[in-house]
Formats: structure tokens, C-alpha cells, sequence
């Protein structure tokens, strides 16, 4: 009956019908309609045995109808036809038009020159998707032959390779990722296969493909392709979800262009402050904490080079100019087999290389800085990228109020990045990347104070073949910091404080399958590190030259990582890395009584040994461990257990990352940190992908972390061993958090609850901080709430806004005076038994983006925003100092008032 009505409709693929938003999951066909018609004013006509067999897996959000059933009925033989009253017809009659004729755009592929070529010439670039690309060369086929595909995700506009680009194929439940380089590899059986290629959210490709053999697909991809519109068959919205590992947070620069800021300035290490379970001690203070960890126990890479100070002015400004920044990773519930040498976390910030089409640029200019980017080709096989920053903030100091204090206060800064890429061939590829960054300031013209930052490394990337890939790093990290006092010529002096670091890595990765891969190494640094230097300047010096005796170590490790997906439901994450160190001579120190404390009554005697002998050597497993369970495809639990070392401590008297901090190497005193961190999530995606939450809780244990005796001297102390004490640590909280990522109001809201704890070690036998109790840490703050959230208004204008509530942190205070020998004396309470008033603070910005024509010699938009929009005075710490013979308690604070800000920016 249906096939006689059928001729004498009229038929139109291009009804302008309602728009479908759902995810609609392993449902049939049959039950998939019901809920179309039920949401719309669509009705459907179909014969059972049409249909049966049909399953519906897809994620659509205001899509066509007609989109999402070409999807539906992709390699199936079934046809439809929609009318204008909303009546869809599906057959499996050939004598009706359908959306695609068999053969329809049908091309072989040979080279990738030739593909991406002829990828590039259509007008209408929506035919890419539905052309069918034949790959690899006929032959006899038997039943099940599989072929391996491999190929590389480029950018349409950039010819960059994308990372973290998901290709996935339906029909075998098959997907992959592409790596750094934008390269992929999936195996599949021999036939025809539509492939789905997604990256981050920002974009969704299709293609079609007849599989004779092994072969090469290379694409190019673009945002702004959306032939098929927003319809979602493999999404990053899921990753969450997915991902066997824990505790990994993932930031991209456009998400962080949304955050207020400080001073208008785009800042990483501020962007991941709004994530759960990062905080800081201190407003404007670039030294941040993870999970009850010190702020020294984090390791800060740039494309693998190490920064140990990522701080500009003060703290208010990271030491990254996040236009040459790619992407951010935060791995804070366990760091992968190939990343260790900290205990609480690892900042995995990747940078951006120049794109292979033309010259593009990009800045801003500020209130306080400006910057410039520029990046593109260098003949046909290489490109650069370049990225500069300085300021010019002398003016914001003259502002301040107490000029007598700080008449002559200045304060300067520049970061300087520089890479190159080269593709040497379609196996090898060759890249350079460099750092400089540099900061003076002083408080009064007699001293004056500096730290710079210098990085360079180079890297080479070799496949083997299909599976196999090689990728050797050589790098070296430097960072250093002066101290010039010219107060009068008497006491005029130079202090200086450096640390270098040699790398080599040799890392490989190997995929048997889609689901099961194996990433194996070698690790080595060599230390070179002086404590501090101070010499006499000039003739009429009375200033004592000293010197602490350097040091030198090297640290080896070799590391293996297993990444196996048993199924949809069970998938592994689990590997092991094994480090050597050894700290090594030139040096001499003191030998103390066993059992007794270390002080200068206990010396008896001195050891001196000889260069590069080993003094101490330790060594030790690293165990990672992470599993995941889906309950469904939108839900998961996951658990973890990661055990970490860290063989160099930052010595420090002050809560916050100061410019004037000390590293020391482990030695025969000093042992390495040790820490165990055990932890259990729970991941749902709800409203049809719209929110993603998760609630993740924790417990860490930490040995032979460093706290200080009371009165330590920590700068020029060849015998630091003595002040001091061996401490260990313990750390538990629980994070919740609930994300909106698309949307006009998008945005995350977070809560922490966290404690952070520390007791002199019981084999410490010196003094013992608060009776040997256990007492919060410099930054335990139980409680912690974080609201993000962006409205756009239309593509060129959007408003955000943070909030963030924190409890104060804890402090030491004065409790009582009495009087001995004559003479006023204070008591002071327990350590940290006190807390200073609790954080709040509220920023609002507004960013405005200029006309988006697409010939324009720049495009231009302005950041507007106001920080601290309450002016609460907010305290950073509470200090004591007697008036008149009198003490008398202060609060400092860093912003007490509304700071308001505008910034500039553009790119051609």
C-alpha cells in the first residue's frame, strides 16, 4: 500500500523542518521514532522489515532530521523521503531520490599530496564527507582480512598537525587518537567504513572509505565545516567519562580567554586555580598547590623543558604568554609512567608551532604589558613560531599611596619563546624549542633583585613504522637569581643563586591495537646547582665572601606504561618507573653522632669526596595504577593508586613562591620525598551530554618532607642539615564538580573540601614542632568554592564571571608577652593553630570581538573587566611589630579595592 502512495507525493530534501536535539543511544529505529514524533511534529511511515536490525547511536543537538538519518541509514540500503507536511517515508525503494546515489563522488587516493589536494579544490568542501575514498590496492579478500589505516589530522588553514583529534568507526566499535604529531593508526576489517573525526569539541568531520588494504588517509579538517552540522557519533564530551586515568584536567587557550584575569592578562597558572583541588596561599601568588602538596612539589614543563620559577612582578603575572600556548594539562591524581620527579602534580603546558600556510600574527597591549606572536612558514618543510612579552608597570608603582616608602620603586620584565618545526620526511620530524625570561625590581634604589629563566631543547621524532614511534629530547634548563645591596660602601655586596639541568629522554610508543598500547623509556638529568655566592663589591667592602658548596647529582629512570581497553566497560592504565640518583662529589660535610641531633656539639668528624664520587645514592619503584568501569556510556567509576619521589626540595621561610627560594639536592641528610596518593571517582554525563559531573575523594601519605626548626637560617647555610626536620605529611579531601561546556552559558562550579597535615617524623630527634602533634600546613584550607561562568550574548560578545570562596589559611601568632631578665618577651601559640579571616572575591569581565569579515588586515577585539568587583580586602598574611614599645597586629593585603583593566588585542 505504501509503495503505491508513494509516486504521487511530493517529495523535498530541503524541507526547512524542526530541529532534533537528543542522544540517542543503542535504541532501535523503531523506538527512535516514537520519541521523534513525540518532540516533534514529524511522523513517520515505514514497512517493520525495513527497519529491522537498525540501530540508533548518535548525539545530535539542533540538527536537520535529514542529517541525522543519513547517518542512520549510512551503508544500510534504506531510503526516505520527507514531504512538506512532515511525513518521512523510509523504503528501500531505488526509484526515489535519496541523499546519496551509489558510487556517488567515488575517488581513488594515492598519495597524500595528491588527496589533500584535491581535498582542498572543491567549492563546496561538504562533498569531502561524502566522497568515498578507496584505499589501499585490490586483491583476493578473505572473510575477516583486516588492513591497517594510518595517516595524519591536519589543520585546513594552519597544515599543522592535530593532537588529541578522535577518529572513530561505528560499525566495529573502533576508535583512536591522534598523537602530538597529528598522526593516527587504526586497524579495521577489509570493506567499506565511514569514519567520524572530532577534536575537542570544536569540530566534527566524516569520511568515507573503501578499505582494499593497508594504506594512508590524510586529512584536513576545520572548524568552521559543518556540512552535516553538530551531529556527534564519538565526542571529547566523553573523555570524562572514557579515560582510564584520574585527576586529569585539560584547558585550552579559548576557554581560558574567558576567565577574568588580573590586569587583563590571559594567565595558565591563574586558569588552573579555578579547577578543584588547586589553590594558592596568596592573591597574585603564582605558586599554586595541589591536593594538601607543597607548591615546590609540582613540576612545570613547557614542551619538556623544566621552569622552576613561572612567575613574573611579583607573582602577579605566570611566565607564560598564552598566545604561543596550544593547550594545558594538569595530572594532580597520579602523573603518567614517563613524568616524575615531584610528588603532587605535573603542569603539561604544550605550545603552539608556526603554521605551514602563511604569515600570521597575533597581541595585545595593556595597562601593564604588551605582547606580539608571529608564526608561519620558512620554506616548504618548516615553520616558526616567535612570542614576546615586557611591560612597563613602573607607572602602576608610582601610584601607590606610602610613596616614602617606595619612591624609588621600579620593576621590569620580559619572556621571550622561539621554535621551529621541520619535517624532514613523512617519517622524521625535527623541533626546536626555546625559552628566556627575565625580571629585575627593587624597593629602594640600594638593592636591587633578578631572576631569569633559560630553556632550549630539541626534539626528534622518528616512525618506525605503523606502530612503532621513537621521540629523543635533549634539553637544557637553567635558573638563576641575584641580590645586589649598595646601601652604603661598607656593606655593598653581590649574591647569586643558580640551578642548570641537563636532559637527554628516549621515549617510544607502541600500538598493537586501538584499545591496547605500550609506552616505554629511559629518563636522565644531571644537576649542577649552587647554593649561593656572596661576594664583596668594591675596595671599601667589609663584606665577608662565603660560599655554599655545590652540588651535583644525576638522576636515571627507565619506565614502561601499558594502556589496555579490555572492552567498552574495562579498561587499565598501569605502569611502572624505576629511578636511580645519585648525589655526587666534589663535597664535604660533616659526620654527627648516630641518634643524636644534628648540631655542633654532636660533629665528630668531616668527610671529603673526591669529583663526581658517589656521597648517596638511592633507589626505588614508582608504581602507576588507574582502572576504569562504565556503568553505562554516560557513567563510570574510577580508582587509582600512584606512588611518587621527588629528589630536590625548595627551601623556603615564606608560604608563597618567592624569587628569593633555594633548591637543595638530596643528600646523605636530606633524603628524598616520598609520597602514596590513593583515589576513587565517580563520572556522569547528564541532560543528553549537557552537564558533566564528577566527584572524586582522595588520601595521600608523604614521607621526608622538609619543615624548619624555629630560627632557621636557610640562605648562605653550609650546614642546613641542622635546621632542619625531617616531617611527613598526610593529605584527604573530597571534589565535586558540575560542567556545562556548550551552551550560551557555559561554565563549571567546584567544591573542595581538604585537609592538609604535618608531624615531625618520629625519627627525628631534634626539636619536635607542637609536641610531635599533627598541625596544619602553611596552605591546609579545608573549604573551597569556585563558580565560573560564561554568557555569550552573539559570536562577538560574551561575560564571565568568577567567584571564589576559600577558608583562610593558617598562621602563627603571638598569644602573650611576659617579662625575663628584665626585658619584654613574646609567646607564641602552636604552630599554625590560628588561621587568618576567611577569602572572597568576585571578578567580572567582558570580551568584545570586532566585525568577523573575512578580509580584514586585522581582526580586533577588546577584554574588559574589573578585578576584585567588591574591593574586599582580602588579607595575604597577619603580621606583628612593636609601635612605641607597644606590638601591634597588620594586615597586608594585595588588592583591598576594585582593580579595573582594558586590554587590546588583535591578529592578521
Amino acid at each position: 500500500m505504501l509503495c503505491n502512495l508513494l509516486p504521487f507525493l511530493g517529495f523535498s530534501q530541503e524541507t526547512q523542518g524542526e530541529k532534533v536535539s537528543g542522544i540517542y543511544s543503542g535504541i532501535s529505529f523503531s523506538r527512535f521514532t516514537k520519541v521523534i514524533e513525540k518532540e516533534t511534529g514529524y511522523q513517520f511511515f515505514f514497512k517493520t522489515e525495513d527497519i529491522n536490525n537498525i540501530e540508533v547511536n548518535i548525539s545530535a543537538y539542533k540538527n536537520d532530521l535529514e542529517d541525522i538519518l543519513d547517518l542512520i541509514f549510512m551503508d544500510t540500503g534504506v531510503r526516505y523521503t520527507i514531504d512538506k507536511e512532515k511525513r518521512v517515508f523510509v523504503h528501500r525503494s531505488k526509484g526515489f531520490y535519496t541523499a546519496l546515489s551509489d558510487g556517488f563522488f567515488e575517488k581513488d587516493v594515492t598519495s597524500m599530496d595528491e588527496q589533500i589536494q584535491n581535498d582542498e579544490n572543491y567549492l563546496d568542501r561538504a562533498y569531502a564527507k561524502n566522497k568515498l575514498w578507496r584505499i589501499g590496492a585490490a586483491h583476493p579478500v578473505q572473510m575477516g582480512e583486516m588492513a591497517v589505516l594510518t595517516g595524519t589530522v591536519y589543520g585546513l588553514k594552519s597544515k599543522e598537525p592535530v593532537f588529541g583529534a578522535v577518529i572513530n568507526e561505528k560499525n566495529n566499535d573502533t576508535r583512536v587518537a591522534t598523537d602530538k604529531n597529528g598522526r593516527f593508526s587504526i586497524s579495521l576489517p577489509l570493506g567499506h567504513h565511514t569514519l567520524y573525526i572530532q577534536h575537542l569539541g570544536q569540530f566534527q568531520e566524516q569520511r568515507q572509505i573503501e578499505l582494499l588494504g593497508n594504506g594512508n588517509l590524510h586529512l584536513q579538517i576545520d572548524e568552521s565545516i559543518v556540512a552535516l552540522d553538530e551531529v556527534v557519533v564519538s565526542s571529547d564530551r566523553l573523555s570524562n567519562i572514557k579515560r582510564s586515568e584520574m585527576g586529569v584536567e585539560v584547558l585550552s587557550v579559548e576557554s581560558m580567554k574567558k576567565l577574568p584575569s588580573t590586569m587583563g592578562e590571559v594567565d595558565v597558572i591563574k586558569s588552573i586555580l579555578t579547577l578543584p583541588g588547586v589553590k594558592t596561599v596568596g592573591e597574585s601568588s603564582v605558586g599554586f598547590n595541589v591536593r594538601g602538596g607543597a607548591a615546590d612539589q609540582n613540576l612545570i614543563l613547557l614542551d619538556q623543558s623544566t621552569i622552576y620559577n613561572p612567575s613574573h612582578f611579583f607573582g602577579f603575572f605566570s611566565s607564560f604568554n598564552a598566545d604561543m600556548v596550544d593547550m594545558v594539562e594538569l595530572h594532580k591524581a597520579g602523573m603518567p609512567a614517563h613524568l616524575g620527579g615531584r610528588l603532587s602534580s605535573v603542569l603539561d603546558i604544550h605550545s603552539k608551532y608556526g603554521n605551514q600556510d602563511k604569515l600570521h600574527g597575533k597581541g595585545g597591549i595593556g595597562l601593564l604589558t604588551s605582547r606580539l606572536t608571529l608564526d608561519g612558514p620558512i620554506g616548504k618543510n618548516t615553520s616558526f613560531l616567535v612570542s614576546g612579552r615586557t611591560t612597563y608597570s613602573n607607572w602602576l608603582l608610582d601610584l601607590v599611596n606610602d610613596k616614602s616608602d617606595l619612591n624609588a620603586a621600579g620593576a621590569s620584565f620580559y619572556d621571550f619563546y622561539f621554535n621551529l618545526k621541520h619535517h624532514i620526511n613523512d617519517k622524521n620530524i625535527l623541533k626546536l624549542s626555546s625559552y628566556w625570561s627575565q625580571d629585575n625590581f627593587n624597593f629602594d634604589v640600594d638593592t636591587l633583585y633578578n631572576y631569569s629563566n633559560r630553556n632550549l631543547n630539541i626534539n626528534w621524532t622518528h616512525y618506525f613504522n605503523k606502530r612503532l614511534e621513537s621521540e629523543i629530547i635533549i634539553g637544557y634548563d637553567h635558573y638563576r637569581f641575584g641580590i645586589s645591596g649598595r646601601e652604603n660602601d661598607l656593606n655593598a655586596f653581590d649574591f647569586d643563586f643558580n640551578i642548570s639541568q641537563y636532559n637527554i629522554k628516549l621515549h617510544f610508543d607502541y600500538d598493537f591495537n586501538e584499545r591496547h598500547s605500550l609506552n616505554f623509556g629511559w629518563d636522565n638529568i644531571y644537576y649542577r646547582l649552587s647554593p649561593g655566592n656572596r661576594q664583596a663589591i668594591g675596595t671599601t667592602s667589609i663584606v665577608i665572601p662565603m660560599s655554599v658548596n655545590k652540588e651535583k647529582a644525576n638522576e636515571s629512570a627507565i619506565f614502561i606504561n601499558d594502556l589496555f581497553e579490555v572492552n567498552e566497560q574495562l579498561s587499565f592504565n598501569y605502569g611502572l618507573r624505576y629511578v636511580l640518583y645519585n648525589f655526587l662529589g666534589p663535597n664535604e660535610h660533616y659526620q654527627y653522632s648516630p641518634g643524636l641531633p644534628k648540631n655542633e656539639s654532636t660533629i665528630v668528624g668531616e668527610a671529603t669526596f673526591a669529583n663526581n664520587e658517589i656521597i648517596e645514592a638511592y633507589h626505588a619503584p614508582e608504581i602507576r595504577l588507574s582502572a576504569r568501569y562504565s556503568l553505562d556510556n554516560f557513567t563510570s567509576l574510577k580508582a587509582g593508586y600512584h606512588t611518587t619521589r621527588q629528589y630536590i626540595h625548595l627551601l623556603t621561610n615564606t608560604s608563597a613562591v618567592s624569587p628569593t627560594d633555594t633548591w637543595k639536592l638530596s643528600d646523605s641528610f636530606i633524603r628524598p620525598q616520598q609520597g602514596a596518593q590513593a583515589s576513587i571517582g565517580f563520572y556522569k554525563n547528564m541532560a543528553q551530554g549537557m552537564f558533566e559531573t564528577s566527584i572524586e575523594v582522595y588520601h595521600r601519605r608523604m614521607k621526608n618532607l622538609i619543615d624548619y626548626r624555629s630560627g632557621a637560617e636557610l640562605l648562605l647555610n653550609n650546614e642546613i642539615e641542622q635546621d632542619v626536620l625531617n616531617t611527613e605529611g598526610k593529605a584527604y579531601g573530597l571534589e565535586l564538580m558540575i560542567k556545562k561546556p556548550t551552551g550560551r552559558l557555559n561554565g563549571w562550579f567546584s567544591y573542595s573540601f581538604s585537609r592538609s597535615l604535618l608531624r615531625t617524623a618520629s625519627d627525628e630527634f631534634s626539636e619536635k614542632v607542637n609536641d610531635g602533634n599533627w598541625y596544619p600546613s602553611n596552605f591546609d584550607q579545608p573549604q573551597d568554592l569556585m563558580l565560573v561562568a560564561n554568557y555569550e550574548f552573539n559570536k562577538r560578545a560574551h561575560v564571565a564571571i568568577n567567584a571564589n570562596y576559600s577558608t583562610g589559611r593558617p598562621i602563627t601568632l603571638p598569644v602573650a608577652k611576659f617579662y625575663y631578665n628584665g626585658s619584654e618577651q613574646v609567646y607564641y601559640s602552636d604552630r599554625n593553630a590560628y588561621r587568618i579571616p576567611d577569602y572572597f572575591r568576585i571578578d567580572l569581565a567582558l570580551n568584545l570581538e570586532g566585525s568577523h569579515k573575512v578580509k580584514k588586515l586585522a581582526h580586533a577585539s577588546w577584554s574588559l573587566g574589573v578585578y576584585n568587583v567588591l574591593g574586599r580586602d582580602n588579607p595575604y598574611s597577619v603580621y606583628y611589630t612593636p609601635v612605641n614599645g607597644i606590638l601591634k597586629g597588620y594586615q597586608l593585603s594585595i588588592f583591598a579595592q576594585p582593580i579595573p583593566y582594558v586590554t587590546y588585542n588583535f591578529k592578521f
